[in-house]
């Protein structure tokens, strides 16, 4: 049985290199250049998948991207899986291993299949109707379990162990597609001179030559001619090939993003290749060459295994060297019915009949047909098929002046069918084009172009293969001459066929535009009837039929109600047809009816394209201060703070965090603490105005601080709510070191930016970061004087000469330094700014002064418990978006005398001076055993009727084992006058009593903060 269908020679395969692989665990044989599903036919394989709901039988449909039964999972190892893989676009390699979807508990014997029998109670939008009651029961049993049983592939759990880059180019003229107008438009512009990018999404450029094997083109046969032209092209250094390229979205000014797959065709791949890389392809000019995709025609049973497009079948057997099937009955509205036959039959198919759905034959295919003794039947349909896991029969009637007459069974394991071709115009759509409705046509052409950009050959409706080489020609020598010019004649207006400046002899068909779209006729009962139009979500005919009786009018409600040309088909096989069957059910024409959007990716595309490198340290950077391996050397343990690590604790043998913390509370109370403060951001801001610049930033006055002192600053926003904070140090005149929250930096330098560049450009100021340049060391506590005194030069530390809020520059061991007097924990305390490479060497020459004064490194942790006990905030714990200066006690900050500053005008809103607004306030628990809940709500009477009014709620809350109890601070409604109160904050098992307080609890006078 192996290669049974494979024909004895022709095709496009390496018949002398032959591939094993293996499908559901079965193993089989096909050839380099094989699909994998061009390989299973000629294993004699259809059956490849479940449908969505109803879970019939699958097989393949199409022969290239628009495929939309044949999903299939690819599995390399246990980490490398691809679920939702096209088996037509699956390149076999030894050892290939795939695996059908959406089935249990196997393919030929899926227990879902069930469905089907309850189909007349499961119809689109049932799911709307049915799982209404009882109340609450679709999150909790009927979504869990639909879900189940519906979907595709399952998405692998494990991480991505891939490699996917990006890439950044530019161009003259791009050309999406390289079919015969591609190549032709490709060849043309790089004729000029242009610079060509060349992308195709199949392995092989050619596109629909490919599959010819009678064509003469300029002389030659088209295998000859097609070699000739990719020579040519090659050897251009102005051109870039690139196959197995999917233009999968057009964005504005002419921004192509392409999908390369790099590796997924090799066994092997290596280490030093990604699997995919991201193009994104900024171009002058572009020319879409995407072709157009055969209709399928929509009539009972049609989605049997076994029944495909005809041209696909023409393909299979032309490019691949495979038989579809023994014995074919064609079903088609069109010539290309009529081309598959012909060749089908000389490849040594069978053809029973071919059911035209046209009553006059004209043209030389139908003639040919005639000519080779195919039983040719004028005014035909098929009615249905017969078969369970793969096509058996078709049952063929006459239609005679709209009525169908008797059925008659004809025998046959292949049934292919055409209903036209449906120009391919989701990448002009999606450049925000004009799509244009052409009777003539039966299908939507592109119009009126918006971006830089021109359609060729059959993406533009045109068919014959001369007129389509002579019109990528055309184009292509027009985008070449716009790309000069940068001016394009087609922006704006309907592209014009344009002469080319040669003609291409070539002898090929001439489709003509003959086709159908909608349902064929039958006469069976359609209460009973499954015609699909899309076989991706198993939507039939009664379905838009029903959605129509139920009031959609538009083909953009009927898409959604239905959910036909949703998921990975986007409208490919199933858009014409549903517009057909929506314009005839409502007696309305198609141009009045819509056409629905076609979104990008153009075909499912991998979410690791889009990451590229940035995952891990790449995605989520991983930033380290210079003292952090200090720190990991000596048992800290770390937490994330913005993209920083810092250390949380510093944990001795035998203590949990809260031992720790205490301990290192008690040290810096007692002695001395060490800290790490280099994540704060920091901020240059120089210049002649930057006084006035810091002045109109905060809300605070600057122009009268004089260099050499420290201010703390807070920043608004324009609705004056607190933004950020830090403390800021003159430095001289016209320079200022600005300090921000460590998660804020950015934010708050995009927002000086913001100002300066569109408010103030008047402003003679730089900012630049300097946050990665300066590391800081916070030394903490009584005795922090002494500590760094021995290592200091050039810096009087005296109380007098530096007190607290001061800034001087000096060395430190050697180094350059700006020490500030500043503390965030209360005690006297200085921050050490050395530059980064040296942070390390002087903490540690600042921890061997202090080890005498028992210098305790602390972390994170004990900086909250800290800043708490004196009742300092923290922006974002303390604040919440909604908080003024006032509110969280900061209102001595605000300039009252400034003029201006960002945020000011909304400080003067009635609602900000409003007596019940949220404040800053401290909470004692009366059982001091107890910390409270962060973000725990407080009320007054907890057992006031529901919903019991909230008054505000807990922002940090500690145990202090300096104060030997429990500390917390809230936002409560008018909390300055509750000072003094008893209230309640529930907790999970019982509600706490509290009172109000001031929010500084430790050495409210300051008097420990100069030493």
């Amino acid at each position: 049985m192996t290669n049974r269908f494979r024909t004895p020679s022709g095709g496009r395969i390496d018949r002398a290199a032959p591939v094993s692989f293996r499908f559901d665990g079965k193993t089989f044989t096909g050839y380099r250049g094989d699909t994998l599903a061009s390989a299973l036919i000629a294993n004699g394989v259809h059956l490849v998948g479940r449908s969505f709901k109803y879970h019939r039988p699958r097989g393949f449909i199409s022969a290239g991207s628009d495929e939309p039964n044949a999903l299939v999972n690819v599995v390399r190892d246990g980490a490398r899986q691809a679920p939702n893989l096209r088996a037509t676009q699956v390149e076999i390699y030894e050892g290939l291993k795939a695996e059908s979807q959406n089935r249990w508990p196997s393919l030929g014997f899926d227990a879902g299949a069930v469905n089907d029998l309850f189909s007349p109670f499961l119809p689109s939008g049932f799911y709307y109707k049915t799982f209404m009651w009882p109340a609450g029961a679709w999150k909790r049993f009927y979504e869990p379990k639909i879900r189940a049983m519906a979907g595709l592939g399952v998405a692998p759990t494990l991480p991505d162990p891939d490699r996917y880059t990006q890439n950044y180019a530019h161009c003259d003229v791009l050309v999406v597609g390289a079919g015969p107008a591609g190549l032709a438009a490709a060849l043309a512009a790089a004729s000029s001179g242009a610079k060509v990018i060349l992308v195709d999404e199949q392995a092989e450029f050619g596109g629909s030559l490919l599959s010819e094997t009678t064509a003469i083109i300029e002389g030659k046969p088209t295998a000859d001619w097609l070699a000739d032209t990719l020579a040519n092209l090659a050897a251009k250094d102005n051109v870039t090939l690139l196959p197995r390229t999917t233009a999968f979205g057009y964005f504005p000014h002419n921004l192509i993003a392409l999908a390369e797959r790099v590796t997924d065709h090799l066994a092997a791949p290596g280490a030093d290749l990604p699997r995919e890389r991201l193009w994104q392809v900024r171009a002058k000019e572009v020319v879409l060459a995407t072709g157009a995709l055969e209709r399928p025609l929509v009539f009972p049973e049609n989605d049997r295994p076994g029944v495909l497009l005809a041209d696909s079948g023409r393909t299979y057997l032309n490019r691949y060297g495979v038989r579809p099937g023994e014995r074919a009955v064609i079903f088609t509205a069109c010539d290309a019915g009529y081309r598959a036959a012909l060749d089908l039959k000389a490849g040594g198919v069978a053809i029973a009949a071919i059911a035209d759905l046209r009553s006059e034959l004209t043209g030389e295919l139908p003639a040919h047909a005639l000519k080779a003794g195919i039983d040719v039947r004028p005014s035909t349909v098929v009615t249905g098929t017969s078969g369970r896991l793969r096509v058996s029969g078709a049952s063929l009637a006459k239609v005679k002046h709209g009525t169908v007459g008797p059925s008659e069974s004809i025998a046959c394991d292949v049934v292919l069918m055409s209903g036209g071709f449906t120009p391919s115009v989701h990448l002009f759509s999606q450049s925000r084009g004009n799509l244009v409705w052409d009777g003539a046509a039966g299908a939507y052409l592109p119009g009126t172009s918006v971006e830089r950009e021109r359609s060729a050959g059959a993406s533009r409706g045109l068919s014959g293969l001369q007129r389509v080489l002579e019109d990528g020609y055309a184009q292509g020598e027009a985008a070449a001459k716009a790309a000069r010019n940068f001016t394009s004649p087609a922006r704006g207006q309907t592209p014009a066929p344009a002469e080319s400046s040669r003609s291409i002899p070539a002898s090929a068909e001439d489709l003509g535009t003959d086709g159908f779209i909608g349902a064929t006729p039958h006469s069976r009962n359609p209460a009973f009837v499954k015609a699909f139009v899309d076989w991706q979500n198993d939507v039939t005919a009664k379905d838009i039929k029903l959605a129509t009786r139920e009031g959609f009018r538009s083909i953009e409600h009927v898409k959604r109600y239905t959910t036909t040309g949703m998921a990975t088909d986007q409208g490919k096989t199933s858009n014409m047809n549903a517009l057909g069957i929506v314009s005839e059910a409502l007696d309305t024409p198609v141009p009045q009816i819509g056409l629905t959007t076609f979104r990008p990716p153009f075909t499912p595309t991998t979410f690791g394209i889009f990451a590229g490198e940035a995952r891990g340290n790449l995605f989520d950077p991983l930033r380290k201060t210079a003292i952090h391996y200090w720190a990991a050397e000596h048992g800290a343990a770390f937490e994330d703070v913005s993209l920083w690590k810092r250390a949380h604790y510093f944990p001795r043998a035998g203590e949990d965090m809260h031992a720790a913390v205490a301990r290192e509370c008690k040290a810096v109370r007692a002695s001395v603490g060490l800290f790490d403060a280099s994540t704060l951001g920091k901020i240059e801001v120089v210049g002649p105005d930057a006084a006035e610049f810091m002045n109109r930033i905060y809300t605070n006055a600057w122009a009268k601080l004089e260099p050499g002192r420290l201010r703390y600053g807070v920043m608004l926003r324009e609705d004056g709510f607190v933004m950020d904070d830090g403390v800021v140090g003159r430095l001289a005149p016209d320079r200022f070191h600005v300090t921000t929250t460590t998660g804020g930096a950015p934010r708050v330098l995009a927002h000086m930016e913001d100002y300066l560049q569109t408010e103030w450009p008047d402003l003679d100021v730089w900012l630049t970061s300097t946050t990665e340049q300066w590391a800081v060391i916070a030394v903490q506590g009584p005795k922090a004087r002494e500590v760094i005194a021995p290592l200091i030069e050039g810096i009087d530390l005296s109380k007098e000469a530096f007190p607290h809020m001061s800034v001087r520059e000096g060395r430190i061991c050697g180094v350059p330094t700006r020490l500030f007097s500043v503390s965030f924990t209360g005690e006297l305390g200085f921050e050490i700014n050395v530059p980064a490479e040296y942070g390390r060497s002087v903490w540690e020459a600042v921890y061997a002064a202090g080890e005498r004064f028992g210098i305790t490194p602390y972390g994170t942790e004990t900086m909250h418990v800290l800043r708490a006990e004196k009742g300092y905030i923290i922006v974002g714990q303390e604040t919440d978006g909604t908080a003024t200066p006032d509110d969280v006690g900061l209102g001595w900050a605000v300039g009252k005398a400034k003029k201006d500053f960002v945020g000011k005008r909304s400080l003067a809103r009635a609602a900000f001076s409003a007596p019940d607004r949220k404040q800053l306030v401290g909470l004692r628990t009366t059982d001091p055993r107890v910390v409270l809940e962060e973000g725990a709500q407080i009320v007054t009477d907890p057992s006031a009727p529901i919903p019991v009014p909230m008054l505000g709620f807990v922002t940090s809350s500690y145990n202090s084992a300096v104060l030997g109890r429990s500390i917390a601070l809230a936002m409560i409604k008018g909390g300055r006058a509750r000072i003094g109160q008893k209230l309640t904050v529930p907790m999970e098992t019982h509600a706490i009593e509290v009172e109000v307080v001031e929010p500084i609890f430790y050495d409210p006078k300051g008097e420990r903060l100069n030493g």
